[in-house]
């Protein structure tokens, strides 16, 4: 069933809303969660006037308590369910306190290895271990470090951004790692592939340790020149009061809220034509999750009826496009808050990184077969 020409249109302008809005205004970048909020509950209107066989569409409470609640706990851990937002407060807090020992352990931790060994380290351990420690804890630790290293802002936001595209892989390599993971293994839980705890692993870990440690190679070069004086000036004026770390949690909640309504909105258009391309062709149409959110793209998209190298292509599609702009990853979100990266700032580097990797694996697992 086509959706008509004026539900079409309506989604077209909300995305092109989504894309160009933070890179073309300035308000919204600065208000770039209250937008993306608005542009949700738009989408979500809009949907309402949809009706797909086998799937609600529009505005219903149980849309309405996941968008509440999913900041909330958007992991399980051990039956404990700990999300974004506790994670964030929590880690601000303790920041806030301690921030000059903490800090000055980074900095001595710095002058003990080169710089270009600390990024490599940074890059790839957070990477790896981001699947047993989830993408919300990495990213924390990430900005920490990467702001307490004597670098430029430059290089900082380089660093950063090469950690959440390593990060990003990393995550979903267990159901621990992020929300698309979780989602994953719990479809593919039944026949034929009876996905359990390392089924992820099994699967794509041959692309994503290789490309993690890729990316800690490549992280190296983009330090500049050390201006330790000048770094240690900045420490001093730490000025980040207790109204900032609890305004910066505000903003991820909301953030997760915009992505919930986005996601859950354009179904229409996930169900309707994405569920139709081939696999070479969905894997860079997944691009789109740069800006939507790729748990519920991967919800609509993978299913036990699908191959593997359909349910690789997917996946890898929207892992790697995820890392280049700032909605399309929690890692991006947190980090791009805590360091005031702005969306052109992230693009500058995420977009052709992204384009780039994105060739490279589909070389790999669509011309080799690999």
């Amino acid at each position: 069933m086509a959706l008509e020409p004026g539900i079409l249109a309506g989604f077209f302008l909300i995305f092109l809303a989504v894309l160009l809005g933070p890179f073309k205004v300035r308000i919204i970048e600065e208000n770039l969660e209250v937008f993306l909020f608005i542009c949700g509950v738009a989408a979500m209107t809009i949907s309402g006037f949809v009706e797909l066989p086998g799937a609600e569409t529009g505005w219903r409470m149980e849309i309405i308590k996941e968008a509440l609640t999913s900041p909330l706990n958007s992991l399980n851990i051990g039956g404990i369910p700990i999300g974004i937002f506790q994670v964030v407060l929590i880690a601000g807090l303790v920041i806030y306190k301690w921030h000059e020992l903490i800090h000055k352990a980074i900095r001595k931790m710095a002058s003990a290895l080169s710089l270009k060994v600390m990024a490599f380290i940074l890059i790839a351990v957070l990477g790896l271990f981001s699947s047993v420690m989830s993408a919300i804890l990495s990213a924390i630790i990430l900005v920490e470090m990467v702001n307490a290293l004597p670098i430029s802002r430059k290089s900082k936001i380089d660093l950063t951004v090469i950690a959440c595209f390593s990060i990003g892989l990393g995550a979903a390599l267990t159901p621990l790692g992020e929300p698309l993971s979780t989602i994953a293994v719990s479809k593919l839980s039944g026949a034929p592939y009876h996905a359990d705890f390392i089924f992820l692993i099994n699967m794509l870990g041959k692309y994503v340790i290789p490309g993690i440690l890729v990316y800690g190679i490549v992280g190296m070069f983009f330090l500049g020149k050390v201006d330790m004086k000048e770094h240690e000036m900045e420490a001093a004026d730490y000025n980040e009061t207790l109204k900032d770390v609890i305004m910066r949690a505000v903003k991820v909640y909301l953030f997760i809220m915009a992505l919930t309504f986005l996601g859950d909105g354009f179904k229409p258009i996930i169900f309707e034509y994405f569920t139709q391309i081939p696999p070479t062709v969905l894997y860079w149409v997944n691009m789109v999750s740069a800006i939507l959110d790729n748990a519920t793209l991967a919800a609509a998209e993978i299913g036990p009826a699908m191959s593997e190298l359909q349910i690789k292509s997917i996946l890898m599609g929207l892992l790697i496009a995820g890392g280049m702009l700032i909605p399309g990853n929690i890692p991006n979100i947190i980090s791009a808050g805590k360091l005031g990266i702005t969306s052109k700032e992230w693009a500058r580097l995420g977009v052709p990184t992204g384009l780039v990797t994105m060739a490279i694996y589909f070389v790999i697992i669509f011309v080799f077969g690999i």
